[in-house]
C-alpha cells in the first residue's frame, strides 16, 4: 500500500505557517474562512483578494469548506429555502473565484430519520424534493463552473443514505465526503459501520475526505494518533477507491498539521 499525499484545511490567517509544506508538494488545500457570514456578505471582496493572495503559487488542488450554521438543506419553510439556496450559490461563486473545484455542504440526515423512515407513507421523497429543491441551482452552478459539491457526514446514521441522495441528483457536480471523525462518532453514538466500511461505502462517489482523529465521545478534531482511530483501515480503504478524492487534515489547531501528518508518514500511511 504506496503512501497518500494529504493536505489540510484551514483559515486564511493560518496558511503562511504552513506554505511551504503545502505548496512544494502541491498539497491539497480547503479554505475555510467561507463558512462565516461575514465573509460572504460585507467583507465578500476582502477575502476574494486575500484568497487570491494567499493562493498564488499553489498548483495543488483547492476546495472551499461551504457555510452550513442555520443553513439546513431541508428546511421546511418555503420562504428560508430560497435563502438558502442564494447563500450556497455565493460561495460557489468564491469557489470559483479562488480557482477552486470543490465545495464542502453539510448532509441533512441523522438516527432521527433513520428511526422515522417508515413513521410516515411519504417521509424520505419528501425530505428528498425539499434537498433537490435547495440545491438544484447549486449543482447547475456546479455543472456550469466546474466547482463540485461534496455532501459531508455530520449526524448520519448510515452511508448508504446520503450516498443514495448524491446519487438521486445523477450529475458528475455533486459526489460525497467523509469525515473521519463524525463516522467514528456516528460508530459509537448511532451504531454506525467502521470508518473504513464507510469510505468504502462511498465508492467511486468519493471525492473528499477530512481526516480528523477523537475520542468517540466529541468532535475533537485531533490530530491523526491522538483519538482512537484505526488509520490503517482508513488508508487500506483510501488506497482500494477508484476516485482521487481530496485528502484534507481539518484539526480544530492548525498548529498540529505538522504533528498529525508526521503520524500518518511515519505509519507509512502518507507523505
Amino acid at each position: 500500500m504506496a503512501p497518500l499525499k494529504i493536505g489540510a484545511a484551514l483559515d486564511l490567517a493560518d496558511l503562511p505557517a504552513h506554505r511551504d509544506w503545502l505548496f512544494e508538494a502541491d498539497r491539497d488545500v480547503e479554505i475555510q474562512d467561507f463558512i462565516a457570514y461575514e465573509t460572504l456578505s460585507s467583507g465578500f471582496e476582502d477575502f476574494i483578494s486575500a484568497a487570491k493572495e494567499a493562493l498564488d503559487g499553489h498548483s495543488g488542488r483547492r476546495g472551499i469548506h461551504g457555510p452550513f450554521e442555520g443553513l439546513d438543506i431541508d428546511n421546511k419553510d418555503p420562504e428560508l429555502r430560497p435563502i438558502i439556496t442564494a447563500r450556497f450559490l455565493k460561495a460557489m461563486e468564491a469557489a470559483e473565484r479562488i480557482g477552486a473545484r470543490q465545495m464542502v455542504l453539510h448532509s441533512p440526515y441523522t438516527l432521527w430519520y433513520q428511526n422515522n423512515l417508515y413513521a410516515s407513507p411519504t417521509y424520505a421523497e419528501d425530505k428528498l424534493a425539499r434537498i433537490h429543491e435547495v440545491l438544484a441551482p447549486v449543482v447547475k452552478s456546479g455543472e456550469d463552473t466546474g466547482v463540485q459539491i461534496v455532501i459531508e457526514n455530520i449526524y448520519d446514521a448510515r452511508p448508504e443514505t446520503r450516498r443514495a441522495m448524491v446519487e438521486s441528483f445523477a450529475s458528475p457536480a455533486i459526489a460525497l465526503s467523509v469525515d473521519t471523525g463524525h463516522a467514528q462518532i456516528a460508530r459509537r453514538m448511532s451504531g454506525g459501520p467502521t470508518v473504513e466500511d464507510v469510505l468504502r461505502d462511498a465508492g467511486g462517489q468519493l471525492a473528499h475526505v477530512h481526516l480528523q482523529d477523537l475520542d468517540g465521545h466529541a468532535d475533537r478534531h485531533w490530530a491523526p494518533g491522538d483519538g482512537e482511530i484505526e488509520w490503517h483501515g482508513v488508508f487500506r480503504a483510501l488506497a482500494d477507491c477508484t476516485s482521487t478524492p481530496h485528502l484534507v487534515l481539518e484539526l480544530r489547531a492548525a498548529a498540529d498539521i505538522p504533528k498529525g501528518f508526521a503520524y500518518l508518514r511515519d505509519q507509512g500511511l502518507a507523505q
